[in-house]
């Protein structure tokens, strides 16, 4: 497993199927249903947070405001400066078990010695796109949600990077690659976080299991000539690292052959220096 590193953020302690962690110097406590094991909440932050997402019966669920915690604050990773705050489905607005992807893309972008072109797919709030800008990429950003590509924006302006080549487009992943197809376009790297369920801009509906095959077949033809890396990631319970390696290596290693590996990611946890898992990654390296 791959474990992010960071100063600004902390997974301080895990129990009872919640997540005690620090984004900066605001302290969350979040659920997690991984966390089944019910050790002892030694950490006296648990007590000292500044608010807890509480899970509804019915679905969904809202933050409970214990103390105070500010509607929008930054936390920085690697001179990248990202805007947080509470939403609704326990999110902050970044992942931060991502970093690993992130530190991978910006390392391959800068060891490439030419310039690279990114297209970064689900793009949600810009970690990622900005990671790669920052590499010295030029970056084609496309997220469904005008708000997520409004927020990303944001954190590109807050990073000092709103100047650099990033495209911030809304529009259906789908229909958006199809286009490029047809307009010839080329990348050297192609980022993809699909959620599990999702909708376009125009009500398009998108469902992983149905649809990643065909997405990822897609994408093939508007590979570059010479392309660094394919980076596929997934939350969806079920589609497990082996799954995954097994679809990038059908489908890109004929034509394109290196490696292909997949792993899952995850956050060390403070208390115990055990790393809980968050995700999974697949990397097609080229």
């Amino acid at each position: 497993m791959r474990t992010a590193v960071w100063q600004d953020y902390e997974l301080l302690d895990t129990s009872r199927g919640e997540r005690l962690e620090r984004w900066g110097n605001v302290i969350l406590i979040r659920p997690d249903p991984q966390i089944i094991w019910e050790t002892p909440r030694k950490d006296p932050r648990w007590k000292q947070a500044d608010a807890r997402y509480i899970r509804s019966s019915s679905g969904g669920g809202h933050w409970d405001v214990l103390r105070s915690v500010p509607p929008v604050w930054d936390i920085g990773w690697q001179g990248l400066t990202f805007r947080l705050k509470t939403m609704g489905f326990k999110h902050t607005g970044i992942f931060p078990e991502q970093a690993v992807n992130w530190q991978y893309a910006m390392d391959k972008i800068k060891g490439a010695g030419r310039p690279v072109s990114v297209l970064n797919l689900f793009g949600y709030t810009g970690a990622a796109s900005l990671a790669c800008a920052k590499a010295g990429a030029s970056v084609c950003h496309v997220d469904a949600s005008k708000g997520m590509v409004q927020w990303a924006k944001e954190n590109a302006a807050a990073s000092g990077l709103a100047d650099r080549p990033v495209r911030w487009l809304v529009d259906d992943c789908v229909k958006f690659v199809q286009r490029e197809q047809r307009r010839g376009h080329h990348y050297d790297a192609i980022i993809m976080d699909p959620p599990s369920y999702g909708r376009g801009p125009g009500g398009e509906v998108w469902k992983l299991e149905e649809q990643l095959y065909s997405l990822v077949q897609m994408c093939i033809p508007i590979l570059s000539e010479k392309p660094l890396f394919f980076l596929l990631n997934s939350y969806t319970t079920g589609l497990s690292p082996a799954v995954m390696e097994y679809l990038l290596s059908v489908m890109l290693q004929p034509r394109f052959g290196r490696t292909v590996s997949a792993e899952e990611i995850g956050l060390r946890v403070s208390s115990t220096g055990r790393s809980l898992p968050c995700g999974n990654t697949a990397i097609a390296e080229f």
